[in-house]
């Protein structure tokens, strides 16, 4: 397959090249797009370097798939042009997630909810949204969801390269005694965590809660489950912790629920209770799996439970899922 990359130089692009790589994926071509200030770097994939070319409604002929991580303006701007030229477009920004026409696909999910034709926009979820949904969906098994209720630890990597970037610099500084000087964040993110970076919306949400709640309810295809959540911006580089409460309608069995998460592809449950491991982003950096522990009973709710859940933002989060999408893609087109 001819496969273009939005994005190319990009955190999750290139984690994105390097997924293919590993998942073996059926390349026979590789085009790696980008702005122009990236004009004239090349990319290393399969023992080649491969030039990047500038980004243009021309660079998708002949394009089976294209994976987008550009950004929400870039892919309203190239998507259509992509489409025209009658590829796929994995899209891995906000600009298409709600919209009713769109899939919201995480495989191991609702990879059933696929479209089968050329030509047809995908949209790859928000991050955090991608890890929850990785832990309820085994839970739909077991009992009917009355209430979830979310708090979110997010790595700098959610925020691009330049902010791991910030983060390591801000960390070598304060241990040399200098004060932080935030660029890419509003606050010092060394040694220091903030409510997540977005802009606060009309109902009090910021905007990263807000795309986790709505996304969460179309990806589950659930779209009246009450969920709150806090999403807070944490000083790691990379991979996404998640603190969850789930209120059934009913009481249900602590072993269901282990059986359940241990059963759903993707996952690997880490729940040591003697040893006090669980999970955590040194676990869960570089890993394709979703780390879920510390279940218990909630003392207060005799019908809700509670987890914790660690997992890659730029792998799983990101550009795993939207490869796995390429890989459905594949499937479907023989």
């Amino acid at each position: 397959m001819k496969v273009a990359i939005v994005g190319a130089t990009g955190a999750v692009g290139t984690e994105m090249i390097g997924v293919l790589e590993k998942r073996a994926f059926p390349v026979t071509e590789l085009i790696p797009l980008a702005s122009p200030r990236s004009a004239g770097k090349t990319i290393a994939f399969r023992g080649e370097e491969v030039p990047v070319q500038v980004v243009s409604a021309e660079a998708f002929g002949g394009v089976d798939i294209a994976l987008f991580s550009a950004g929400a303006t870039r892919s309203r701007e190239f998507v259509p042009a992509a489409l025209n030229a009658g590829a796929w477009a994995i899209d891995n920004s906000s600009a298409f997630r709600m919209d009713p026409g769109v899939p919201l696909i995480v495989p191991e999910v609702n990879g059933a909810d696929m479209p089968k034709t050329r030509g047809t926009v995908v949209a790859n979820p928000n991050c955090a949204a991608i890890l929850l949904t990785m832990a309820l969906k085994p839970l739909l098994s077991v009992g009917t969801l009355r209430r979830v209720v979310v708090s979110t630890y997010q790595s700098t990597s959610g925020a691009g390269a330049l902010a791991m970037e910030e983060l390591v610099s801000q960390t070598r500084g304060y241990l040399e005694g200098q004060e932080p000087n935030p660029h890419i964040f509003q606050w010092p993110i060394a040694f220091n965590l903030f409510s997540h970076n977005s802009n606060i919306e009309a109902n009090g949400y910021n905007g990263e809660e807000n795309k986790v709640m709505e996304e969460t309810r179309k990806i589950l295809d659930l779209p009246s489950l009450p969920i709150t959540v806090t999403c807070v911006r944490v000083p790691i580089l990379r991979a996404h912790c998640e603190s969850v409460n789930v209120e059934f309608e009913e009481a249900v069995e602590m072993d269901a629920i282990r059986n359940a998460l241990e059963a759903m592809p993707g996952v690997q449950l880490m729940d040591d209770r003697e040893e006090n491991r669980f999970p955590m982003p040194r676990h869960a950096a570089g890993k394709d799996e979703v780390f879920v522990g510390r279940i218990r009973h909630d003392a207060g709710c005799p019908n809700a439970i509670e987890l914790f859940l660690s997992g890659d933002q730029l792998l799983k989060g990101a550009a795993l899922n939207a490869v796995q999408i390429a890989e459905q893609v594949v499937e479907t087109i023989g």
